[in-house]
C-alpha cells in the first residue's frame, strides 16, 4: 500500500512554502484585480514563518506538525486566509492524529477533513468563486482513484485545480473581498484557486510528474 512518511509530508510543505514565498507578488496583483491586493503579501508572510520553523517542528507524528503548522498560520498569514489556512492544517491535522506515516486512504480523508473545516469556517460553497471550488473537485478526484500511483493522483488533482481557475473566471463572486465589488469581480481569476493550482504545478515540477497546465495563470 502507498504511504507517505511524515518527512515526504514536510518535504512537500517545504516545496509549498517557497511556492507562497515566490509568488508573493504574482498573487497579490491577481488579488487586486477585484479584491483588496494582500492575498500573496497574506499567505507569504504566514509560510516564510512555516519555512523557518519547519525543520525543527516536532515530527513525532503527522497530527503534531499539522497542528503546529495550523497555529503558525493562524498567527501570522493576515486577512481572511490565516483563518481559512489554519483550519485547513487544522481539520488535517485532527484527522491524522498520532499517526507516523499516512496511507493514501488517510490522505483523503485528510484532506476531505480540512475542506469540511474551511466549508465550515468561511461559510463559501462551491460556484461562489473562492478556492473551495478547486478543493472540492480535488477531493473528489482522490476519492474514485486507488492511490496506487501517487503521480498520477497528483497530474489528476493538478488538472481539476487547473479547470477551477477557467470554469470559475467568469463567476461572480459571493464571498470573500470580491464580493463586495459585484459584477467587477467577473472576468478576473480567483486568487485562491490560482495559488491551489500552482502550489500542485510546482509540486508535479519537484516531484518529476509530467504535467501541461491549461490555465493562462499557470503558463507564465
Amino acid at each position: 500500500m502507498t504511504t507517505l512518511t511524515i518527512d515526504q509530508i514536510a518535504g512537500a510543505i517545504d516545496v509549498t512554502c517557497d511556492t507562497v514565498i515566490r509568488n508573493e507578488k504574482y498573487f497579490s496583483d491577481l488579488d487586486g484585480l477585484a479584491g483588496d491586493g494582500d492575498f500573496g503579501t497574506s499567505l507569504a508572510t504566514g509560510f516564510k514563518v512555516i519555512k523557518a520553523e519547519l525543520p525543527t517542528i516536532d515530527r513525532s507524528a503527522v497530527g503534531a506538525m499539522l497542528l503546529k503548522i495550523a497555529m503558525v498560520c493562524s498567527k501570522h498569514v493576515g486577512g481572511s486566509s490565516g483563518p481559512i489556512w489554519g483550519t485547513g492544517f487544522m481539520k488535517a491535522g485532527m484527522a491524522s492524529k498520532g499517526e507516523t506515516e499516512v496511507s493514501y486512504e488517510k490522505l483523503t480523508e485528510m484532506v476531505g477533513a480540512a475542506l469540511e473545516g474551511i466549508v465550515a469556517r468561511g461559510g463559501a460553497q462551491r460556484g461562489d468563486k473562492t478556492l473551495i471550488d478547486a478543493l472540492i473537485p480535488i477531493h473528489e478526484k482522490m476519492q474514485e482513484m486507488d492511490g496506487s500511483d501517487l503521480g498520477a493522483v497528483l497530474a489528476a488533482v493538478t488538472a481539476e485545480a487547473d479547470k477551477a481557475i477557467d470554469e470559475t473566471r467568469t463567476l461572480v463572486a459571493h464571498r470573500g473581498r470580491a464580493s463586495q465589488v459585484g459584477e467587477r469581480s467577473a472576468n478576473t481569476p480567483d486568487p485562491g484557486i490560482v495559488g491551489i493550482a500552482t502550489i500542485l504545478y510546482d509540486w508535479c515540477k519537484h516531484y518529476g510528474v509530467d504535467y501541461a497546465p491549461q490555465a493562462a495563470e499557470l503558463n507564465r
